[in-house]
């Protein structure tokens, strides 16, 4: 969560050097980073949107966690 407060940080302080008092003229801070350049739209492989497949990531980090501390064997 830290992550995203410093990024979201470092966004706005671009932004702010950019274009002061964006807010004036932008509803988000997302749309006045996207018309002034500083984030675009990427394309990305759909299966990695799909929920399934972000649980399954979170879900094998857990179990490797579990396994680094209490120890024991991968289960197939």
């Amino acid at each position: 969560m830290l992550g995203y407060i410093v990024t979201m940080s470092l966004l706005r302080d671009k932004v702010d050097a950019l274009l002061p008092n964006w807010e004036r003229w932008y509803p988000s801070l997302f749309d006045a980073a996207y018309d002034l350049g500083i984030i675009r739209a990427e394309v990305c492989d759909p299966n990695s949107l799909l929920l399934t497949h972000r649980h399954h990531k979170v879900r094998q980090r857990a179990e490797e966690a579990h396994r680094e501390k209490w120890g024991g064997s991968a289960q197939d």
